[in-house]
């Protein structure tokens, strides 16, 4: 399988071309910033330039372990329709024909693809994104520094593009896991993956913005945006702290800018990879919608006070909303006891809650308020809609 790797770096372009993304346990220890201490008048004194190329190096060594690039076949079963090969009675001018001159694929010949990973437990579970194994037939996961084990999937969840794959424990190494939820901008970023094949790439940069929706990847949305160089390849690897701690899963790029990445935070990504792990999907709360968003000229034709909440363009037949009695142009303002920002809001609290959730929607209705009970269901496995 060695050679499947050696054949990606030349494949990858092409392979990458018709998507927008990029196909991207054990405490190893925190990180701290070496020279921070205090001047004569009180003020915080800069790390030296050197001091700051050791932390750099300390997060690489520490972390460059627990990252691994993933290899993924497909088996192509286009066969020649019978009666069409003409040199079925010669095997020897038949193999030299299809060697050189043949454009039919036969059958078992493979397309590849490339990503990221990153191990986050002592039991080989790796996180990466769905759209890196998505229609995999053989998962290669190589190691730091050049093993290669064969990966299974776990579990995956398109909605928020996550996957779990599986390699035997011995002798791996997990990455720590931060808190992104303690983000801010501005913050050191650091990512490592395989972009264009190039395994264990490290780049640096800083953490751009965070709560990043409205990017029209997938139906849950809630990115930090980064411009650490991200490319196709690094999918599915980590987005790291200055400590050394996992805060993302990088996930996407804008092809037409420059320093403009997208990675999973990895709350949210953890939350995902725990369930996958124990039920092997994860299972998301549907409401019955189609939505809106609340625009301020909308909001004064509903007689809303405000622009915040999400309108309901459409009622499902037979979904929990029509059951529950809701209707088009319905503004809803809360769900339950939590007060709705926007559309995207009002979707990660569906997709958050579990099948079978009584919740009370406070709905904004020809200018005035009611109330409107209803029951959360299971979101049908072939919808896309997180509402």
């Amino acid at each position: 399988m060695t050679r499947l790797f050696a054949r990606l770096g030349a494949a990858l372009l092409l392979a990458l071309a018709v998507g927008v993304g990029l196909g991207v346990g054990v405490q190893l220890g925190g990180l701290r910033l070496p020279g921070l201490g205090r001047g004569s008048q009180g003020a915080v004194a800069a790390p030296s330039a050197e001091e700051m190329q050791r932390a750099f190096i300390r997060v690489a060594d520490r972390v460059r372990p627990a990252v691994v690039s993933i290899a993924t076949s497909h088996f192509l079963r286009r066969q020649r329709p019978p009666g069409s090969d003409p040199f079925s009675g010669d095997p020897s001018f038949k193999d030299f024909y299809d060697r050189y001159f043949n454009q039919m694929p036969p059958a078992g010949r493979e397309s590849a693809g490339v990503g990221s990973g990153v191990i986050i437990d002592a039991q080989g579970h790796i996180l990466t994104n769905f759209h890196v194994i998505k229609g995999a037939d053989e998962i290669m996961v190589r190691l730091y520094p050049k093993r290669e084990l064969r990966g299974k999937v776990v579990g995956t969840d398109a909605k928020t593009d996550l996957a779990a794959i599986r390699i035997p424990s011995e002798a791996i190494v997990a990455a720590p896991l931060g808190n992104s939820d303690k983000l801010q901008v501005g913050e050191w970023a650091i990512a490592i993956g395989s972009p264009f094949g190039l395994e264990q790439t490290v780049t640096v940069g800083v953490i751009s913005a965070t709560g990043r929706s409205e990017v029209g990847i997938v139906p849950y949305e809630n990115f930090i945006q980064t411009d650490a160089s991200i490319n196709p390849g690094n999918s599915g690897g980590p987005l790291l702290n200055f400590r050394g701690e996992v805060v993302g899963i990088n996930t996407a790029i804008v092809s037409t800018g420059q320093g403009i990445g997208f990675a999973i935070p990895i709350n949210v990504a953890q939350g995902v990879a725990t369930t996958l792990v124990s039920k092997g999907k994860v299972v998301r709360g549907w409401l019955g919608v189609s939505l809106q968003p609340l625009s301020k000229d909308l909001a004064q034709s509903l007689g809303a006070s405000a622009d915040k909440g999400a309108v309901v363009a459409r009622v499902h037949p037979g979904g929990p909303a029509e059951k529950a009695g809701l209707q088009p142009n319905d503004v809803i303002v809360r769900f339950g006891d939590v007060a709705v920002e926007d559309l995207q809001h009002l979707q990660r609290l569906v997709l958050d809650a579990p099948a079978g959730q009584a919740v009370t929607l406070r709905v904004l209705r020809n200018g005035k308020e009611v109330s409107v009970p209803v029951t959360i269901a299971e979101a049908p496995a072939e919808r896309q809609s997180p509402s």
